[in-house]
């Protein structure tokens, strides 16, 4: 096994960048997107509350294989034309995005009301009140599934494998083939993917420990 792995490393190499690069890219922007949701979730505005209903359900209820070929294979018939990678990314963030939302909302909705009614006791604003009480104790609430979503995430990259991103899996795929190991192929990209996520997971439980130290 060690000579095959000496063997796919110089691909390996890249494809671990690119797996990197595709699951926190997408968290990082899903996030973003997803706090946006949660918002309109929360608005007392009906039409935004139906727009991020809608959103939520129609991108947690299809599968993103299903998702990752519509925007690759379908967009093109609509002039909008993106190589693989982009592609994979905005897939990935839109669909991570619909369950980051509900995470967020959760936190949100979990910290007690009277957070809100003492701030604007004081006379802070919506967005003010927002970023200085709500947000940093829904972080915390939500942090387990949030860092949860995070690992998922960084799985389900290997989905991009097949609309030809050279990721992990497409490169156990590409060796595999030449080898004829795949059994060892495919073991050795799963023991990389664990180790990926096992550090993502320290890291998680480190920041809840940090985060729960503070609020005590």
């Amino acid at each position: 096994m060690l000579e095959l792995f000496l063997r796919a490393w110089p691909l390996l190499q890249q494809a671990v960048l690119v797996t990197l690069g595709l699951g926190l890219g997408a968290f990082v922007l899903g996030s973003l997107l997803g706090i946006c949701v949660a918002l309109m979730r929360n608005s007392n505005l009906a039409i935004l509350r139906s727009v991020a209903f809608m959103y939520v359900s129609i991108f947690r209820g299809t599968p993103l294989l299903v998702q990752l070929l519509l925007i690759y294979f379908g967009l093109p018939h609509y002039g909008i034309t993106m190589t693989p990678i982009p592609s994979a990314l905005l897939a990935l963030t839109l669909f991570s995005a619909a369950y980051l939302s509900e995470n967020f909302r959760s936190g949100i909705n979990a910290v007690d009301p009277g957070q809100w009614e003492a701030s604007q006791a004081m006379g802070m604003g919506y967005w003010t009140c927002l970023r200085r009480i709500i947000f940093p104790q829904a972080t915390r609430i939500a942090l387990p599934p949030v860092g949860s979503r995070l690992i998922a995430l960084i799985k389900d990259t290997s989905l991009a494998s097949t609309i030809t991103v050279v990721e992990m899996t497409r490169v156990a795929e590409q060796v595999g083939a030449s080898t004829f190991r795949y059994m060892e192929m495919f073991l050795m990209i799963g023991l990389v993917y664990w180790l990926i996520n096992q550090i993502l997971t320290l890291i998680q439980t480190y920041l809840e420990g940090r985060m729960t130290r503070r609020y005590r």
